[in-house]
């Protein structure tokens, strides 16, 4: 039991019955929802004087989390949940890219393999300022958030991506033809780093008795993680079975419980090969900005539960009675956008329950 989340049990049993793809009363259904402003707790001010510097403060990190989720309402199956962040790059930090930071929630890394006869000098290195670093984060928000929130795992982006923040995209996309042996080697070797970082931060977290979660909030009390490869939206699917496809299986079967992060309209190309991994739970399908709306995407999302796969569907209140025609609410997860009230939300919740009910 949390502070901000006391029926987290029954969220987690949803939770599960998610990953197995099937359903208990109603789908996973998690919504934003914040307090009246005459109950809001003002949030801890920013005194720094870079992004930088924001972004590399724990206490105020943890602080600013703490006062954050005091003014949300987590009805549903939606979680407190915070995660130490340093950028979707920050895996390729730790083998030496400098990190750039914009405002917080953007930061990039500048590429260090210059050409192919230095891979041997991209080396892993767990005591790198980066790392230590998130090592800090993590331990601020478990202290500052015990019994009240759940502190998640990094964004980390292995495989394609590490290789494509290492390199360049441009330039991986232009070696794929140029350099494919060199690229396979790589990957390999960098595989083994990235378990060895994952199970790190799985021992810190899951010793502190809380759930497995990240950026994506779902949730599992096993090993649980979000495999991609944005990098993949810029190839075809011949090179993407040839050089991609077995880190990612790798992955899911490194994992307990896994839902890929198919992003963007170049990325779906490749749905078929994914939704073949046998040990793949589920997927989250992403259109990027301005594509946006549950109906563009109906075939995708049939597409996905006709292979038996558990996903997450992101729609507008106004878009519910559609999802409810289409969809089968087994292995179902919706992230409802358009939620103004607790009543509204509590109408949804009642409304997913009858709908279950309906359709077993």
């Amino acid at each position: 039991m949390l502070e901000f989340k006391p029926d987290l049990e029954k969220t987690m049993q949803r939770m599960e019955a998610f990953w197995e793809g099937i359903v208990l009363d109603r789908p996973v259904i998690q919504f934003y929802l914040e307090k009246p402003l005459v109950e809001q707790t003002p949030l801890p001010a920013s005194h720094h004087l870079t992004s930088r510097e924001c972004w590399m403060d724990a206490d105020y990190q943890a602080r600013h989390t703490l006062a954050r989720f005091s003014n949300q309402i987590f009805m549903g199956d939606s979680l407190p949940v915070a995660f130490p962040n340093l950028g979707p790059e920050v895996l390729a930090a730790f083998y030496g890219c400098p990190l750039e930071f914009g405002d917080y929630g953007t930061s990039w890394t500048q590429p260090i393999l210059k050409n192919w006869n230095e891979t041997e000098a991209i080396r892993l290195d767990m005591n790198h300022p980066y790392f230590l670093k998130l090592v800090e984060l993590t331990d601020a928000m478990l202290e500052i958030g015990r019994d009240k929130f759940i502190t998640g795992l990094p964004d980390f982006h292995p495989g394609g991506d590490l290789i494509a923040s290492l390199r360049n995209p441009q330039d991986l996309a232009v070696d794929l033809l140029d350099h494919p042996e060199q690229v396979k080697l790589l990957l390999e070797r960098l595989k083994p780093d990235y378990f060895k970082v994952y199970d790190f931060w799985y021992d810190k977290l899951s010793a502190s008795g809380q759930p497995l979660t990240s950026w994506l909030e779902l949730a599992s009390y096993s090993k649980y993680y979000i495999p991609s490869n944005d990098f993949a939206g810029m190839i075809s699917t011949k090179m993407f079975k040839e050089f991609f496809l077995q880190g990612i299986i790798d992955e899911c079967r490194f994992l307990d419980r896994s839902i890929y992060h198919l992003d963007g309209p170049g990325a779906l190309r490749h749905l078929d090969v994914i939704l073949e991994i046998p040990e793949l739970n589920a997927v989250q399908w992403v259109p990027g900005a301005g594509r946006e709306g549950f109906s563009r995407w109906v075939s995708v999302y049939q597409t996905i539960q006709s292979a038996g796969k558990s996903m997450i569907v992101y729609c507008d209140v106004s878009d519910l009675n559609l999802v409810m025609q289409i969809l089968s609410p087994h292995g179902l997860a919706l992230s409802i956008s358009g939620v103004t009230s607790r009543e509204m939300g509590e109408n949804i919740l009642s409304a997913m329950k009858t709908w279950t009910k309906r359709s077993s």
